[in-house]
């Protein structure tokens, strides 16, 4: 029997468990791959507090045996069950099952990415599914942003500030931002290329240009860019408990300031969970919300 099973081993799995080792609760962290999720793809990290610089892996990696260092133990098992509904929860794995108190669910999410050849290849260099991550990097120089959105055009004013150049590319020939984030873009320096869409990328070790086709004159045009940043959504790791938690539309968990699910005993942290900002430094935070809650769940119900 565990205290507290996370499901998950990326920044805010990996905090929850430093925080349930230390809290000294039987935690157990399965993750399906690698440690560190979304973080290992990151080239450069200079925006968590206290860390001047450091690549995504080193951080990773600092995580991991930070947590270790306090006895949380990690496993690494595919999750393919849940049963919840219960005080005593059990997560069924491709290795057994397991019994506990409480579980967290920190599966993350992915950007939706493109489809464009040369796209997983280029990430981290040159191509960007996070202005605010990466945008520091493309200071002075030309970049373009893909998608219609809030976060899209939030990101296009965002690099505008720091860019030489910014274009905002979109297949349709109307955003769907909120009409203030519209007025802000037309009244700024960047760019928009309606009806268009990526369809190469080049490059030779980082990004040095893309191709673009118009959807609507099948017209392809070469541009010069140093960085692609794609704002086209992202995608929840939720099919696990599709049907046991509650989602959004969109397929995040529903959590409160808490991190509690509509299941008692069931939290979510960081990016799974629908929420404003995804960061590491917030996935962190959930992480360690997590636990707090956890453990008063646990006391309460002893």
């Amino acid at each position: 029997m565990k205290d507290i099973i996370i499901i998950g081993g990326g920044p805010a799995g990996l905090t929850a468990a430093l925080y349930g080792g230390r809290a000294k609760l039987d935690t157990l962290v399965l993750e399906k791959q690698f440690h560190g999720g979304q973080m290992i793809n990151t080239n450069e990290v200079e925006n968590y507090p206290g860390v001047l610089e450091i690549t995504g892996p080193e951080l990773s990696a600092a995580m991991y045996e930070h947590a270790n260092r306090f006895g949380a133990k990690i496993a690494f098992e595919e999750v393919i069950g849940l049963e919840v509904n219960y005080p005593v929860k059990k997560v069924i794995t491709t290795n057994g099952t397991y019994e506990t108190k409480t579980i967290i669910l920190a599966m993350g999410a992915k950007p939706r990415q493109l489809g464009v050849e040369k796209e997983q290849e280029l990430w981290g260099k040159g191509v960007s599914y996070c202005a605010i991550c990466d945008g520091g990097f493309f200071k002075d120089k030309e970049v373009a942003v893909v998608g219609g959105g809030d976060t899209a055009v939030e990101d296009a004013l965002y690099l505008s500030r720091l860019a030489k150049k910014v274009y905002l590319i979109h297949r349709r020939n109307e955003l769907r931002a909120a009409q203030v984030l519209q007025e802000r873009l037309f009244a700024s320096s960047v760019q928009v290329i309606w009806d268009s869409q990526v369809s190469k990328l080049y490059s030779e070790q980082t990004l040095t240009g893309i191709a673009i086709t118009n959807i609507k004159t099948n017209e392809v045009t070469d541009m010069d860019l140093q960085g692609l940043f794609i704002a086209v959504g992202s995608v929840p790791a939720t099919k696990l408990v599709n049907g046991v938690v509650e989602l959004n539309e969109q397929g995040y968990i529903l959590a409160n300031e808490k991190c509690e699910t509509n299941i008692d005993g069931v939290f979510a942290a960081g990016d799974i969970r629908q929420k404003e900002l995804r960061q590491i430094i917030t996935a962190a935070a959930d992480g360690a919300i997590c636990i707090y809650q956890a453990e008063k769940y646990i006391l309460k119900t002893q």
